[in-house]
C-alpha cells in the first residue's frame, strides 16, 4: 500500500478522535485537519488518479460544508444569517 494510503487512514482516524470531543475542544485540532486535508487529497490525487481526487474532494467537502460555508461568508464579506429558532411562531 501507498503511504498516501496510510495517511489518508491516520486522517480518517485523527477526525473521527476529534469527533468525539466536546464542542469546545474540537477547534483547535480541526482547523490542522482542515488545512492538512487539501494537501492529503492531492496527494491521493498524484498517486492514484484524479478520479480519487474528485472523490476525495467530494468527501472532503461534504464533511467540511458547515466550517467551509461559514468561512466562505465571513471571507467574502456576508453577513452570517442566523438560523430562526421557531419559524412558526410568526404564523
Amino acid at each position: 500500500m501507498s503511504m498516501s494510503v496510510y495517511a489518508a487512514i491516520a486522517w480518517v482516524f485523527a477526525a473521527t478522535g476529534v469527533a468525539m470531543l466536546p464542542m469546545r475542544r474540537q477547534f483547535p485540532p480541526g482547523i490542522v485537519l482542515l488545512i492538512a486535508a487539501p494537501f492529503l487529497i492531492i496527494w491521493l490525487g498524484l498517486d492514484f488518479g484524479w478520479l480519487v481526487g474528485v472523490g476525495a474532494s467530494a468527501a472532503f467537502l461534504s464533511m467540511f460544508r458547515n466550517p467551509i460555508r461559514y468561512y466562505w461568508r465571513k471571507w467574502s464579506g456576508r453577513a452570517d444569517p442566523t438560523p430562526d429558532p421557531d419559524p412558526e411562531a410568526r404564523q
